[in-house]
């Protein structure tokens, strides 16, 4: 059940990436050109969502932006760090 859970809390932030790439252009009103959103596509999915929502909506990484982005850092870190804690712990087993 862990297993399930940590996939879907992985997949979730790309593909929503993915929606709202083919769907819309909130991503590239917050972003200059393609590189950035692909590079957070692949290794920070969340800030980058983070991100996108700071600009779009907040105007900025700043305030409430500023909160935002720190709490989708904070949130792939914590996925990150949850897998490598819970891999550890399989391995002393």
């Amino acid at each position: 059940m862990g297993c399930l859970l940590m996939l879907f809390s992985l997949i979730t932030p790309r593909l929503i990436m993915v929606v709202l790439w083919l769907f819309t252009d909130y991503l590239s009103r917050a972003f200059g050109s393609f590189f950035w959103p692909f590079l957070g596509f692949l290794f920070l999915p969340t800030t980058t969502m983070a991100y996108a929502v700071a600009e779009n909506a907040y105007h900025g990484v700043h305030g409430w932006g500023l909160a935002i982005v720190i709490a989708g850092v904070v949130i792939d870190f914590g996925l990150l760090g949850g897998g490598g804690r819970a891999l550890g712990r399989r391995a002393r087993d």
